[in-house]
């Protein structure tokens, strides 16, 4: 069983924290590392665009809410190509993320969700998964971020299932013709919460080729049955997108690194070999009050973290032909 609680910075993070460590370390190793917003959420957009490209971070996982590119506001598409143009000035890559608490319902955590009952509910969550397709490809995004949600009480398993599929459909519709991979979660407490997970989905929906994988790291250090690093190879024909953080075996906690138990290294190094090119992002959320001071902390550890390359890669944001 896995449980949620709230920790609060470590000021003694150890880490290297200025632009030019950063640099140094991104020409060394074939991995692009990003930030999310969500752990900035007490910055204006353009200050957390700033901040992550003045450390040296080669993109951003963005979350769309109130506060940054707000996917129900009007003028979205001329915001968009605001953002659009500042991200290709700061030279960040970017994936766009659809885990924001309350974007949609201001009472409901996460609401409504995929599996609602109410099949109006269930729309406006497919809606704004489109909103959001629509925003990766302006943006030119390597992939659209979601997750199932939590099955509603009362609600059968094949049920679930059902209104996921039927819910996801019309996006992978969209994912497909605007050429952006749908990125699936399996986060701890939902209908969809581990790999083994995302393959009954995979195999309900008959294998779409838009349909790719989110993985996140601490996620697989809480509940997965197999070590970070083999979920990552396990994981490797379906990556189109990665989540990271520490965590501890069963508790559903993202800390920063060092306080929990995941081996960094091999990870990374498992995830280099798999070939994928896409963010690697930074997944602290329940940290913006000290966001500034956690950006600024993570990137050095994973640049000392990341196994060594000839070459740096490009920002362009793009994965990998095979994957």
């Amino acid at each position: 069983m896995t449980r949620d609680v709230n920790q609060g910075p470590n000021e003694t993070q150890a880490g290297r924290g200025t632009s030019d460590t950063a640099a140094e370390g991104a020409a060394a190793h074939p991995l692009r590392f990003g930030y999310g917003t969500n752990g900035l959420a007490d910055l204006r957009l353009d200050d957390a665009l700033a901040l992550l490209a003045d450390l040296g971070y080669d993109g951003v996982g963005l979350t769309l809410d109130h506060m940054h590119l707000d996917p129900l506001a009007d003028d979205l598409a001329a915001r968009t190509r605001r953002v659009a143009r500042r991200l290709d000035a700061l030279g960040l890559g970017v994936t766009v993320e659809t885990g924001a608490r309350y974007v949609l319902d201001p009472r409901r955590k996460h609401g409504p969700s995929l599996l609602d009952p109410d099949p109006e509910d269930r729309a406006r969550r497919t809606d704004l998964l489109l909103r959001a397709v629509g925003v990766a490809a302006d943006l030119g995004a390597h992939a659209v971020h979601c997750f199932s949600g939590v099955t509603p009480a009362g609600t059968d398993e094949d049920t679930a299932w059902k209104r996921l599929a039927e819910s996801l459909a019309p996006v992978l519709d969209a994912a497909a013709t605007a050429g952006v991979p749908l990125a699936v979660e399996p986060e701890p407490g939902h209908l969809l919460s581990t790999l083994a997970d995302f393959h009954t989905l995979r195999r309900t929906l008959g294998d779409p080729e838009p349909l790719g994988l989110t993985l996140d790291i601490g996620h697989c250090q809480c509940l997965e049955p197999l070590p970070p690093a083999d979920c990552v190879r396990a994981a490797a024909p379906w990556l189109r997108h990665v989540q990271i953080e520490d965590m501890r075996r069963g508790v559903h906690e993202h800390l920063p690194f060092g306080d929990g138990e995941i081996d960094c290294p091999p990870v990374l190094e498992a995830l280099a070999a798999t070939g994928y090119r896409g963010l690697t992002v930074v997944e602290l959320p329940r940290h913006s009050h000290a966001g500034p001071h956690f950006a600024e902390r993570s990137l050095p550890f994973l640049r000392r973290a990341a196994p060594a390359s000839p070459s740096r890669t490009n920002r362009s944001g793009e994965p990998s032909a095979t994957h």
